[in-house]
C-alpha cells in the first residue's frame, strides 16, 4: 500500500467514495455534482484541507480527507480528519492506520500543527474499534452540531 497526497486527477474517485460512504454510514443520498464541487473546491483552495489516498498496486483503494482548526490555545492548528473511506474489499488490512500514520508524521514534522482529531458517528463501532487501535482517545470531548437539512 503506498500513501500519497491527492492529486486532482483523484477528485472524482473521491467524490464517488463520499457518496458511497454516506450512504453506508448514514444511509444518506448524496448529489454527485455537489460533492464533485466540494472536492474539487478542496484543491482549488489548500485552506480548505488536503486529500491523502491509498493505493494498492496502481489502484487508489482508500482516501480521507485533512481540514484545519486554528487553536488559540496552542497557537497552531489542529488537523482534523474527515470523509475517510476505504473501498469494502480492501477493509481489516490496516489501510486506515497507514492513512493515519501518514497524517501523524505530517504533524510530528510541523511545529505549526499540535494534534489531529476525528469525529466519529457513536454508533459506527468498527470505525471505533479502528481509531482506538491507532491510539486515538474518544473520551475528552463531544461534538455537538447543527446542520442544515439536505
Amino acid at each position: 500500500m503506498q500513501i500519497r497526497l491527492a492529486t486532482e486527477e483523484d477528485r472524482f474517485l473521491i467524490a464517488d467514495f463520499q457518496v458511497k460512504m454516506a450512504k453506508e454510514t448514514e444511509n444518506i443520498d448524496l448529489d454527485i455534482e455537489t460533492v464533485n464541487k466540494g472536492v474539487m473546491s478542496v484543491f482549488q483552495d489548500a485552506h480548505k484541507g488536503k486529500y491523502i489516498v491509498g493505493e494498492k498496486d496502481g489502484n487508489v483503494a482508500a482516501s480521507m480527507l485533512l481540514t484545519y482548526e486554528w487553536s488559540d490555545w496552542r497557537n497552531s492548528v489542529v488537523l482534523w480528519i474527515q470523509s475517510v473511506f476505504v473501498q469494502p474489499e480492501m477493509r481489516g488490512k490496516g489501510i486506515f492506520k497507514k492513512l493515519y500514520e501518514f497524517a501523524k508524521d505530517m504533524a510530528v514534522s510541523d511545529e505549526g500543527i499540535s494534534g489531529i482529531r476525528l469525529y466519529v458517528d457513536k454508533t459506527n463501532t468498527n470505525a471505533i474499534k479502528v481509531y482506538n487501535s491507532v491510539g486515538m482517545d474518544g473520551e475528552h470531548y463531544r461534538v455537538f452540531e447543527w446542520m442544515k437539512e439536505f
